[in-house]
């Protein structure tokens, strides 16, 4: 049986500025997947938009929300500055733990693109808070250093036909030192637009954060 879900828009009211994001929370919900886009999308990205359903409909709530201002977003130097995105994660995840209390979730991160190196930092740098991350297409070799600080169970889901990407997360995938798993979606590119290779993607990663965000608890 779906549980009812109940969504808001949020405002997430940093030191600095302001986000805009959507909370879903499943009624009975004992965990939340916090999504960190990839450079030049938003909370509106429809890949990350259908893995938030699937994620909804088996109980886990989600936050998707800008990393970024649309200022900031038209700026190339912004899109791609990993501590500044690994900060407004921090933030959001402070800002998430705040806002629900006395409730206390279990915590996972969904990252694409650079905003899974910014997913793998902030998971470093919360490991108390922190049970599990995904990495879609990601660019965890961007958080090369940190990786093997990072204790949340990871799972890295490449595109077969993502060639380059590929072996910059088996590179990655070395430096993990915690509980740790790498998927390859045959016949998937990088944005996983061939036919079925998203929805295996998202299978992939709801079982993960269905596994890890009820053990920890």
């Amino acid at each position: 049986m779906i549980n009812k879900t109940l969504e808001k828009e949020v405002k997430i009211k940093l030191a600095d500025v302001s986000l805009e994001g959507s909370l879903g929370l499943p009624s009975g919900a004992e965990g939340v997947v916090l999504f960190s886009h990839g450079s030049g999308s938003s909370r509106h990205s429809p890949r990350n938009n259908f893995v938030a359903d699937l994620l909804r409909q088996s109980g886990i709530g989600t936050l998707l929300f800008d990393l970024l201002t649309e200022e900031e977003d038209a700026r190339y130097d912004t899109r791609f500055n990993i501590p500044l995105l690994t900060r407004r994660l921090i933030r959001a995840t402070r800002w998430l733990i705040e806002d629900q209390k006395p409730k206390r979730f279990s915590i996972g991160y969904f990252g694409a693109s650079t905003g899974a190196a910014a997913a793998l930092e902030a998971a470093a740098k919360l490991p108390a808070d922190v049970c599990a991350v995904v990495s879609r297409g990601g660019r965890p070799d961007l958080a090369m250093e940190t990786l093997p600080f990072v204790k949340a169970p990871t799972l890295l889901i490449v595109g077969g036909n993502d060639f380059q990407v590929i072996d910059l997360n088996r590179l990655a995938y070395d430096q993990l030192t915690g509980k740790k798993e790498m998927a390859i979606i045959p016949g998937a590119t990088h944005l996983f637009e061939e036919p079925g290779t998203l929805e295996r993607a998202a299978e992939l990663a709801v079982g993960w954060f269905t596994l890890h965000l009820t053990q920890s608890r």
